[in-house]
């Protein structure tokens, strides 16, 4: 099976949650790739900077202020990408977060705050995606940023909605699927689910117990997750990818 980027090239590609690890290093790839990125994400200044960084590479990187779990939000970012850049041909569903917390006396908001993020916000993004698709004819990708914590609970003592809120994302990956075959659309749909990555989400959860114990683990980097979707992109349009399950060397769980 031979393997390409060449019909993505020039075509319109979002991404959410782009201003640092997996959705920065999945941008830089789709931007090298040749594709026009629109990132998503709520770090403005951040934002702005990568827009520099990339400039001049062989695609475009194009960064709209936007909360995810914001509906109005993501309904303005697609109105805008839709007249300024054309119809949308692959959706990277990346954001997410992890609070720390607890269910047994958990901090509600905390959980609310998971659900709107790594649910809902997905929901909707996967939504207005698959409206711009089906609208211009075309035959996208929709590609889900999931977790090993949506096929099985870690280990860890405040995991607390965070494996509920990914195995969601498992079941709305299967469920995207049934309909869109239902409706004889050439869409495809695949979730990729890394173990361990270095990245800032375990900072933001602010696990300080935690942190003296994740640099002993084996972890993934950014870019390990960025070839994956790649590869994902490259296959051919026959080709129905449902789900990688990728682990760090090493890791245990």
């Amino acid at each position: 099976m031979m393997l390409a980027m060449d019909r993505w090239q020039g075509k319109v590609a979002v991404v959410t949650g782009t201003t640092s690890g997996i959705g920065l290093a999945i941008a830089t790839r789709l931007v090298d790739a040749g594709l026009t990125v629109v990132g998503l994400a709520r770090r403005k200044e951040r934002g702005r900077a990568i827009e520099k960084d990339l400039n001049g590479r062989k695609g475009e990187f194009h960064s709209l202020t936007t909360d995810v779990a914001v509906e109005d939000e993501v309904i303005t970012a697609f109105r805008w990408i839709e007249e300024n850049l054309g119809g949308v041909s692959i959706l990277v569903n990346n954001a997410g977060t992890r609070r720390s917390t607890n269910l047994v006396d958990g901090d509600a908001k905390m959980w609310k705050e998971t659900l709107d993020i790594n649910v809902f916000g997905l929901c909707v993004v996967t939504r207005e995606a698959v409206r711009s698709m089906r609208k211009n004819g075309i035959e996208g990708y929709l590609v889900l940023v999931n977790s090993l914590a949506g096929h099985r609970v870690p280990p860890m003592c405040d995991n607390n909605i965070y494996p509920a809120s990914k195995y969601a994302v498992t079941a709305v990956m299967e469920t995207l699927r049934q309909e869109l075959n239902a409706l004889g659309s050439r869409i495809k749909v695949t979730s990729v689910s890394p173990g361990i990555v270095d990245s800032d989400i375990f900072k933001v959860s602010k696990m300080d117990d935690f942190m003296e114990t994740l640099g002993k683990l084996p972890k993934l980097r950014p870019e390990d997750i960025a070839d994956i979707v790649l590869y994902v992109l490259s296959t051919p349009p026959h080709v129905q990818i449902h789900d990688i399950l990728v682990r760090p060397q090493g890791q245990l769980s």
